[in-house]
């Protein structure tokens, strides 16, 4: 790793850095909650239906997904604060593009950009952190701050979007990137110094390229399924492509030197099973939380700034529960804690779905409380078992790998339990009752995912040395902070 600049390592510097990167972070992190919000904003002045909106959410989630790894690997070899500001710049730059589209087209094509941007910044944001530390105790309380305040725009994305949004209209929730943006542009090309690490692997161009296409056919596929026809000739071509796709990636990736996604990490019991949980994590999370602001505005008739209000129950819970996740599974093991997290995830979303449109919001907040907890209490130690099935050389790798898995599965859950509610519409149900359907289906996934994790890992091993996550691979301060190797019990 090449040495920072005269100076960078002076407090003030370090001060000026950790300000900068926890902006960024803080943006990218506001940009996936706040977007929920004002989706029945979008959907009436855009004349969008539920395919569309769909598309403006997992066109953001599927880029990030993809990218994620290769944004470390780009930042590690191309110098961090260069891959960093340019995250900056295109994430700004997607954001004012957004907000000036003209056409439900324009905008997923932002999200696209946005996504991007995002995939870019986050893992050199962290990198950068830590390249700033090398002392271990400092790095840590360094990160711990990185996810702690950047992590405050998963709470605020809900009321902030409602706000704007109730205001001004949905295009305010972009517009809110650009002096952000611009300042972290202005600060960070004077105050942050690069660095690099020159023996960084190369860059999978035929897996990211091959991983892209796979994971965009398929969200295809199943997003525009319930509109088109699940036997219309585009939607099985789409996916008979997406299994072609998939499978020229695994027979690309077994055969690569320096692969994105070593598959040999998968013959681990302990690393296969958290990250299939992780999975479905993301799938029941975002999934869900894409109808949030629906049920409120659309089934209950809250307006806008109020159904950001009342969402927030879910993202309050995870923030607030998320710093204890890591050191009950050191206390009590990983197995116990992240079936407790799953099953109550599991129950919370059950009962979101049997609430209805008389159902009052006293006996509705809760159900978010319970689910929020529950994913917050899963997602940590999950990558944590993930970590320390792995060597501690492939530690980085396997924290990374994790939040992509999550990402993936957040791409898949938004299109899945639309297309239930859609197909639930199409067969004559109310919304309402496609919404119950979708959060009943989420809700049964992830409490046989509980039982499942818990008989697994119960089976499972952890490797001899437990390893810490390596900074370059680790972009999501709901796992980074807690995501401390512990027993497996």
């Amino acid at each position: 790793m090449a040495a920072t600049p005269a100076g960078a390592g002076s407090r003030r510097n370090r001060a000026v850095l950790l300000t900068v990167v926890c902006l960024g972070q803080f943006m990218v992190l506001l940009d996936n909650t706040i977007v929920g919000a004002a989706l029945p904003d979008m959907q009436h002045r855009l004349h969008t239906q539920l395919t569309g909106l769909q598309w403006i959410v997992d066109a953001y989630v599927l880029l990030v997904a993809m990218l994620l790894l290769s944004g470390g690997v780009f930042a590690d070899r191309f110098g961090r604060k260069r891959v960093y500001l340019t995250g900056v710049a295109v994430f700004t730059v997607a954001s004012l593009m957004c907000a000036l589209a003209p056409s439900l087209g324009w905008l997923i094509a932002g999200r696209v950009l946005q996504g991007i941007g995002a995939a870019a910044l986050s893992p050199a944001s962290l990198a950068l952190l830590a390249a700033a530390h090398p002392v271990p105790q400092e790095r840590v309380k360094a990160i711990g701050l990185w996810a702690g305040l950047s992590g405050i725009g998963l709470a605020a994305g809900p009321v902030a979007g409602g706000v704007l949004t109730d205001a001004f209209g949905w295009p305010a929730i972009f517009l809110v990137n650009l002096p952000i943006g611009v300042l972290l542009l202005l600060v960070g090309v004077r105050h942050l110094g690069e660095s690099r690490n020159p023996s960084a692997s190369a860059i999978d161009v035929p897996g990211t390229v091959l991983s892209v296409l796979g994971v965009g056919v398929l969200t295809y596929g199943l997003i525009e399924g319930a509109a088109r026809g699940w036997t219309s000739p585009v939607i099985l071509g789409s996916f008979a492509a997406a299994v072609i796709l998939l499978a020229a990636f695994v027979a690309v990736e077994a055969r690569r030197s320096a692969p994105m996604l070593p598959l040999g990490l998968f013959r681990q019991r302990l690393f296969t099973v958290s990250n299939t949980a992780m999975t479905v994590v993301g799938f029941a999370l975002m999934g869900s939380s894409f109808f949030f602001s629906q049920f409120f505005v659309y089934v209950q008739g809250s307006s806008i700034l109020r159904a950001g209000l009342q969402t927030l129950p879910l993202s309050l819970a995870m923030v607030i529960v998320s710093p204890y996740a890591g050191r009950l599974a050191a206390r009590y093991g990983f197995r116990i804690v992240v079936t407790t997290g799953l099953a109550l995830a599991g129950l919370g979303l059950l009962a979101l779905g049997m609430v209805h449109a008389d159902t009052g919001y006293g006996n509705v907040w809760w159900r978010l409380a319970i689910a929020g907890a529950g994913f917050a209490l899963a997602m940590s130690p999950l990558t944590g078992a993930a970590i320390q099935a792995v060597s501690p050389q492939e530690g980085g790798l396997a924290s990374g790998i994790s939040s992509t898995t999550r990402q993936i599965g957040a791409v898949l859950g938004v299109a899945l339990l639309g297309a239930i509610v859609r197909a639930r519409q199409t067969g004559g149900a109310s919304f309402e009752t496609g919404l119950n359907s979708a959060f009943l289906a989420a809700g049964a996934v992830t409490l046989a995912t509980a039982v499942f994790t818990g008989l697994w890992l119960a089976k499972s091993k952890p490797a001899e040395s437990p390893a810490a996550p390596q900074p370059s691979t680790v972009p999501d301060p709901a796992i980074t902070s807690n995501a401390a190797p512990a027993n497996i019990r």
